[in-house]
């Protein structure tokens, strides 16, 4: 029962976000939505790069990333993030059909595709899932 209690409270946890665009306007909305939760916390990233040199050195929960990052694709940094630390969640805006994003991103673990220009509902519904999954982590520790 210790576990299940966890999983009730996992709201209570601190959550750690980042998020990635060289246009912070892509994201303004989702990122608007983040600022109404008292339990998150997030920062920006312009690049792919900077997002992985922040990952390498900082305890995150999710990235979220845009389509295109200047330096490279948001499923590019998606993949690469597996090799500097695969417990970090990630989800990336995207144009692609939900099939083809499926296929071109099996494998990198990622929690969601995101529209062009995801909003309140995106970032209410990512951060449910989120929590969702830390509190089943946690239980399992326990």
């Amino acid at each position: 029962m210790k576990g299940i209690g966890k999983i009730i409270n996992e709201s209570k946890r601190m959550l750690k976000l980042l998020l990635v665009s060289p246009d912070k306007d892509v994201l303004s909305d989702f990122a608007s939505a983040l600022t109404k939760h008292g339990d998150v916390e997030f920062s920006w990233a312009e690049s792919g790069e900077t997002a992985l040199q922040i990952a390498s050195t900082t305890p995150l929960d999710l990235i979220i990333t845009a389509e295109t990052l200047g330096d490279m694709t948001g499923l590019e940094l998606a993949g690469r993030l597996l090799t500097v630390n695969p417990m970090i969640n990630c989800a990336s805006v995207s144009r692609l059909s939900p099939e083809k994003f499926h296929e071109v991103s099996e494998g990198m673990g990622l929690m969601a595709q995101l529209p062009t220009k995801p909003g309140e509902a995106q970032a209410e519904e990512l951060l449910q899932r989120l929590k969702h999954i830390k509190g089943l982590i946690d239980a399992a520790k326990d």
